[in-house]
């Protein structure tokens, strides 16, 4: 890539339907509206920040033991991804895309904690991001 960064927008935007957190890419309204007018540090840092927020919440259910099989995956099934995106970051993408797909976990290089399957393991995932990602919006009222 040519420095450009992109959006983290997975075209799943529930901001539509009146959430104030996109359940897509857990980004809060106004920042979706506000994004073009960024600046492309600040949009690379709003970036790494969901990544880390994505890895964080997916550690607690999952870990990458094959990233290279990920990566396979990923781009076998034409996921699209970032070069500087964390495997795990990537892990709940795929689970977000190819939950109901998905048969066995460890060909995709991942294994959860529990006896999950891709299914219940996205929805725990994307409920877990939603809380997060809307206590991040009420933090950011309140110091306005």
């Amino acid at each position: 890539m040519s420095g450009r960064v992109v959006s983290p927008c997975v075209g799943v935007c529930s901001t539509t339907l009146g959430d104030r957190v996109c359940r897509g890419c857990q980004r809060i309204d106004d920042e979706i509206r506000d994004w073009p007018a960024l600046e492309a540090d600040q949009r690379g840092e709003r970036m790494a920040e969901l990544d880390a927020l994505r890895a964080s919440v997916a550690s607690r259910h999952l870990r990458v033991v094959d990233a290279v099989a990920l990566q396979a995956q990923l781009d076998r099934h034409r996921i699209r991804y970032r070069e500087d995106q964390p495997a795990l970051s990537r892990a709940v993408e795929l689970l977000r895309v190819g939950r109901g797909r998905i048969r066995d976990l460890s060909r995709y290089g991942l294994e959860p904690h529990a006896c999950l399957d891709a299914e219940a393991l996205h929805e725990r995932l994307a409920e877990e991001l939603c809380q997060s990602a809307e206590a991040r919006r009420r933090r950011l009222a309140s110091i306005i």
